[in-house]
């Protein structure tokens, strides 16, 4: 054993002491919801996963700034340009 390693005896005395503390009932049922509480996080992540997957990507707004000066570039009027939304 090394240093700041756990043996096997030292995990069989934590497992004494926790089912002397809850019981095994109590750690049955500790067990079973952690189980589900797994199984529900898991489905909820692949059932996220799915609905990425069927969404088309978002379209990002473009910057108004960035917007007038393509219009500049594009040889349109300030007149026929829409002001930006501030």
């Amino acid at each position: 054993m090394g240093l700041g390693g756990i043996s096997i005896w030292q995990l069989l005395i934590v497992l004494i002491i926790v089912l002397l503390l809850f019981g095994t009932k109590r750690l049955k049922n500790i067990g079973s919801d952690l189980g589900n509480a797994v199984k529900g996080f898991r489905s909820a992540m692949s059932a996220a996963e799915k609905e990425d997957e069927e969404k088309p990507p978002k379209q990002i707004e473009q910057d108004p700034a960035k917007r007038v000066a393509e219009d500049d570039l594009s040889g349109a009027k300030p007149a026929d340009r829409e002001k930006p939304k501030v």
